[in-house]
């Protein structure tokens, strides 16, 4: 007689010994269709698999975002089928699942999009076919026999211990190697999608073969598929890259790769962004410091960070001497606490910088705003009594949430703990660690936890907006650390008239200045609230004779905070209309015999809505409270 415990405590009973599909199908039927996999003792295996001993069962179901998971790759193995089909020369290396889908790294002939037609037609034959994904346990010897035509499998299973068993996994006429697990049989894919194909290194070593990574998507539902086709073809849309060009904010040069160029009105963005950020901070209680860009070795050596970021650091010599340009400001705000003495009733501090760092990243890589080499981050640093953990890491939580909220965002929060790759010792990481679990309990906004994703010297908290299309981007963080004040060895005097060593919180909310930036422009489409347009009105003489009129006007706006341009070309009326809404400028202002004569303003807005024979302080006075109060979605007349 095998027990079976289920989540809700209930205990199944089963003469026979029972496989989790014959579990699952004890509870119901159309229970058992959902199931994906199952977790016996919160081991993840697969839902064909014979249970012989009383444990405790739950279930992964299509509703489950490992659920999720499991099924995408099971998608890689199918498209990989498939490509072997229509490609038997082709040699298989690995495919992972990833954020957005999966991919399998090939060696292969180049192909294009043009034929992902064919091998999704081979893998609409394999998903019809049902085949069952059946694991099998080998030793090294037998797999090593079985892909000895593929040297790329035979290197993968030259590296596993001798004695390591290895695992399996065949569908139909398909074997590869696998841990697991899989779904049931390939007729779950229900909705799937050949994305896009790139080139790869082997182990991402350019000295190595030169592959074709194919990138694919999955659901187990078609209208969930067509969902996500809908926001890929909305995103190429909003693209931040085509907007930018369009809209005039920013370009990017091969004389500086991974470095952006900002135009003029892409630095209205950026200052309109830097103008809300200081206000917010300053009636938060931050200083605004600022530290130099390129630091002498010895500091980045002290900071720990010239033997763990190294390979991500730009260096050079000067008098003889190594300098690195800063890939972060946290050791240059070290520096300046040491050059004062503090006493317990000095702190928290909070020390905000809007510093230019650089980091390293492969060309292949760069990524308009979203991955580049030169940015901006709105660093701060808190110094403070560990009493005050929990006080400060909720002012910054509660922070972001004014801030990201300005701009319609929402978010979730993630957890991540010490890294293998670390500095500090164990009680330093677990008091930090518990420190900040303490304060995202007290905040009460539901987080998860990345087990060994921490930063080198600490725990920290990941902020993941969430932007119009349903898309997340880590932006925000805040990092617990208790390594850097001992290594600079920073200290404040206690109420007991002793030396004591500071905590520190690192953190950031826009993150990257440049990134955040680029979000925007795809969250908002290019149509940013007026607050942060960058041409907020446009006057549109209807002929040359009061273009000198419009240009009064536009002082007018101009005193009083608003940006504005004149359009005097020689177009049309309708065509200058046409260009201003192009642009996605919110107030569109015809300047005619009638309107000077009777000093009034005729305005149009993005909505299609026409406002006549305002006067100017019925004008201004909206205008100037939307600008004033950053409004997001309210109409302005």
């Amino acid at each position: 007689m095998i027990n079976i415990t289920l989540p809700d405590n209930s205990i199944k009973s089963f003469e026979n010994i029972p496989s989790g599909l014959d579990i699952a199908k004890s509870i119901s039927e159309g229970f058992a269709r959902n199931c994906v996999a199952m977790k016996m003792d919160d081991r993840l295996i697969d839902l064909t698999l014979p249970v012989s001993q009383d444990c405790a069962i739950s279930f992964v179901t299509t509703r489950d975002e490992q659920g999720l998971e499991i099924l995408r790759h099971s998608s890689a193995h199918v498209m990989a089928e498939a490509v072997l089909k229509i490609y038997p020369e082709a040699k298989l290396t690995i495919g992972p699942v990833v954020e957005d889908g999966f991919y399998y790294d090939i060696d292969m002939e180049p192909i294009s999009k043009d034929d992902f037609a064919a091998v999704e037609t081979e893998m609409k034959k394999i998903i019809k076919a049902k085949n069952t994904f059946e694991r099998k346990v080998v030793t090294k010897k037998e797999a090593l026999d079985i892909f000895k035509d593929n040297p790329f499998k035979v290197e993968l299973i030259n590296e596993l211990p001798g004695s390591e068993e290895i695992s399996l996994y065949r569908n139909g006429d398909f074997i590869d190697l696998c841990r697991g697990p899989h779904i049931p049989h390939t007729g779950m894919v229900k909705g799937f999608k050949l994305l896009k194909i790139s080139g790869a290194y082997w182990r991402a070593d350019q000295a190595r073969e030169q592959l074709q990574r194919l990138y694919g998507i999955s659901f187990f539902d078609k209208k969930k598929l067509n969902k996500y086709i809908h926001m890929i073809e909305e995103a190429k849309k909003r693209d931040h890259r085509k907007l930018g060009t369009k809209l005039d904010l920013y370009s990017f040069h091969e004389e500086a790769a991974g470095m952006p160029f900002f135009h003029a009105k892409g630095m209205d963005v950026w200052n309109a962004l830097l103008d809300y950020w200081r206000q917010e901070h300053k009636k938060a209680g931050y200083v605004e410091t600022k530290t130099p860009v390129m630091l002498n070795k010895k500091l980045w050596v002290q900071s720990g960070h010239w033997e763990n970021y190294r390979e991500n650091m730009y260096t050079s010599v000067i008098d003889d001497e190594e300098y690195a340009i800063k890939p972060m400001n946290c050791p240059g705000g070290m520096l300046l606490y040491k050059t004062k003495a503090y006493s317990y009733r000095d702190l928290p501090l909070r020390a905000g910088e809007v510093g230019l760092v650089h980091r390293h990243e492969f060309s292949g890589a760069l990524s308009g705003l979203f991955r580049v080499r030169a940015f901006h981050q709105d660093d701060a640093h808190i110094f403070m009594t560990p009493e005050q953990i929990g006080t400060e890491v909720l002012g910054v939580l509660k922070l972001s949430q004014r801030i990201y909220s300005r701009f319609g965002l929402d978010f979730h929060l993630e957890l991540s703990t010490r890294p293998k790759k670390s500095i500090g010792s164990d009680e330093q990481w677990e008091e930090a660690t518990n420190g900040l679990k303490k304060a995202l309990d007290e905040y009460g906004l539901e987080y998860f936890i990345n087990e060994g994703d921490g930063a080198f010297y600490g725990p920290k908290i990941d902020i993941h907006i969430k932007d119009a299309l349903g898309r997340t981007w880590q932006c925000g963080t805040i990092q617990l650390d208790m390594s850097l004040p001992e290594r600079f060895d920073l200290t404040y005097k206690g109420k007991d008239n002793e030396k004591h060593r500071p905590i520190m919180i690192h953190r950031v909310i826009y993150g990257s200045l440049e990134r955040f930036f680029g979000i925007l422009v795809e969250h908002f489409a290019g149509k940013f609230p007026l607050w942060l347009t960058p041409v907020q009105a446009v006057l549109l003489p209807i002929n040359q004779d009061l273009a000198d009129y419009a240009d009064q006007i536009k002082l007018q706006f101009e005193d009083a905070g608003i940006r504005c341009e004149t359009d005097k070309r020689s177009e049309t009326l309708k065509r200058k209309v046409r260009d201003a809404q192009i642009a996605y400028v919110p107030l569109i202002i015809t300047i005619g015999d009638k309107e000077k004569q009777g000093h009034t303003l005729s305005v149009r807005t993005l909505d299609g809505k026409v406002k006549m024979g305002l006067s100017m302080d019925d004008f201004l006075n909206p205008v100037l409270h939307h600008i004033k109060n950053r409004t997001l979605n309210e109409a302005i007349f």
